[in-house]
């Protein structure tokens, strides 16, 4: 196995943009990003100074979960272009010198994959039917096999006709209707997924995110879940839980790392893994296993000073624990966007949940808390990931009803407000059809006032959103504090609700949670400030700073 610490291992520390692709940009003015769309804006990443981009699955689909239900894993959607695109994509990428991770989806397929198709057409029993989770119902077959629900609403079955038109068996789908889940003890669906991975790698992608990353291996029998009256949601961090979690998951992962490592470069896999527990989390980034997993227990931490630390803290003993580096993010695909989220009275971040039920939105108040949020995030040892539009202070846009198409909205009967508000497309410029997301319109409508936080409109202005994230990771390239796996060292802070702590060599950041401004702690120069220029020596209410400490041995 090689060194995970030498210079090939770029992932340890690395800011990694995620590309929602059809909300990114589009190339070919059909409303909808693509990777032409992506291919324009490599300069832009570029400049804004990412090591990598993170692009949300392109693979051909039926779209009914923005590219989560996958029909062919080793084609590009004809809507966001073609392999041959794709390899081009790669190499320009590399040549400006950002890597790119693709979004693997090995949990489930679409309902269109030719597996499912074929098992639809075969009888119970079959090989075909094998590599998903076919079982007759209870009650004389009316009824589902279990009593598991549907992460999107709803029972996580479907019932489906036999060959000769009768009622038959259910299968299992822990989202939508439309993405059956597979079978990982098949070893056809072992295989098919190796292979997959090795088609992109050979083509040239740097690495993958896993989606839905501890679900693949079910408990034998699929045991009952047993939920408290009126839940919607699996508790997911339960132990020994059915559909989450299992042992044997990291058998699966141990075969990747050898996929990943047989290459000259070696590739990267990122687990998305929801679990609270540090022990449990710990296991995916053993030597041999993944290399990093999606911190979201930070992401969904309270904008409080005792939230944040706990989360960091946390956090970094997970994963140091087994010499695998920390991942840090505010937002992403699935959630509302941070301006929204720290805008609130109650920034926790709720599973499933989102919109007005939550309560009201100082969109002021949230920018201010997600500039100084970006300053905190960026300061800690280990790669971030930001989500398009982070880094321009955008809020979750209110998308009118009939616009909305996230499953979730779909299958709760608007019950739930859904992901749409956080995937709207960017605005590049002030003005046009689509605020320079493309030549005609965007599919998913963009609120007025969209173009006052578009680049065009942010470039050159240093009090910017945009111009804070160049600045913030132009020095985090340019630090030797910031660089690499120096720890966090917290220092005592004038306040209970401030968080001071240095890194060595030099470095110091001090963020102040609360409505007053607090005296800069730390002796030494600032050298970014969330509130924009002009810092002196007090930090803003909700803001941030940066210091250098080289002439002070604090650090």
């Amino acid at each position: 196995m090689r060194d995970s610490t030498s210079p090939a291992a770029w992932w340890r520390d690395a800011v990694i943009y995620q590309v929602y692709i059809q909300s990114f940009a589009d190339g070919n003015a059909d409303g909808i990003g693509d990777v032409a769309g992506l291919r324009s804006r490599i300069g832009y990443l570029s400049e804004l100074g990412v090591d990598a981009v993170w692009i949300t699955p392109w693979f051909r689909s039926p779209l009914r979960d923005a590219g989560y239900d996958v029909s062919d894993y080793r084609a590009v959607h004809p809507r966001y272009g073609s392999v041959d695109e794709a390899r081009e994509l790669v190499a320009e990428c590399h040549a400006a010198g950002i890597r790119v991770v693709l979004d693997v989806v090995p949990n489930h397929t679409s309902s269109d994959h030719p597996w499912f198709t074929a098992a639809l057409r075969s009888a119970p029993g079959s090989p075909e039917r094998s590599r998903y989770h076919f079982r007759p119902g209870r009650d004389g077959g009316d009824n589902p096999p279990n009593d598991w629900l549907s992460v999107f609403g709803g029972p996580a079955w479907t019932r489906v006709d036999d060959v000769d038109g009768r009622p038959g068996e259910w299968y299992l789908h822990l989202f939508d209707a439309a993405q059956p889940d597979l079978d990982w003890s098949s070893p056809d669906v072992r295989a098919e997924f190796e292979d997959i991975l090795r088609f992109w790698f050979d083509l040239g992608v740097d690495g993958f995110r896993i989606d839905v990353a501890t679900a693949l291996v079910k408990a034998p029998g699929l045991p009952d879940m047993g939920y408290p009256d009126d839940a919607f949601l699996a508790d997911l961090t339960r132990p020994d839980h059915p559909h989450r979690d299992r042992d044997e998951v990291h058998e699966i992962y141990r075969d990747w790392r050898k996929i990943a490592d047989s290459y000259a470069v070696p590739r990267m896999f990122a687990g998305e893994v929801w679990l609270d527990d540090a022990d449990r989390l710990a296991r995916y980034v053993r030597p041999d296993e993944l290399h990093t997993v999606l911190n979201l227990y930070y992401l969904k931490s309270a904008w409080t000073a005792d939230g944040m630390r706990t989360a960091i803290d946390r956090s970094v003993a997970a994963t140091t624990s087994v010499g695998a580096p920390t991942t840090w993010s505010l937002s992403n695909h699935d959630v509302e966007r941070v301006v929204t989220r720290y805008g609130r009275a109650d920034t926790r971040r709720y599973p499933g949940v989102s919109g007005p039920e939550l309560g009201p939105v100082d969109e002021e108040l949230g920018r201010r808390r997600a500039r100084a949020a970006a300053l905190l995030t960026l300061a800690l040892p280990g790669s971030v990931y930001v989500y398009q539009g982070d880094e321009l202070g955008l809020a979750d846009a209110d998308v009118p009803e009939h616009a909305r198409q996230d499953p979730i909205w779909i299958r709760s009967g608007g019950r739930r407000w859904g992901r749409d508000g956080a995937r709207v497309p960017l605005p590049w410029t002030t003005t046009g059809a689509s605020y320079g997301f493309g030549d005609d319109g965007a599919w998913l409508p963009q609120p007025d006032g969209w173009g006052d936080h578009a680049v065009s409109a942010q470039e050159g202005d240093e009090s910017s959103f945009l111009e804070l994230y160049r600045a913030a990771l132009r020095l985090r390239r340019a630090l030797p504090g910031l660089r690499g796996a120096s720890e966090v060292r917290w220092r005592d802070a004038p306040r209970d609700d401030v968080l001071v702590f240095t890194r060595a060599p030099g470095f110091g950041c001090v963020v102040n949670f609360g409505p007053s401004p607090v005296p800069v702690s730390l002796a030494g120069r600032v050298l970014l400030s969330s509130a924009g220029t002009g810092a002196g020596d007090e930090v803003p209410p909700y803001g941030a700073v940066w210091l250098d400490l080289d002439d002070h041995p604090t650090a």
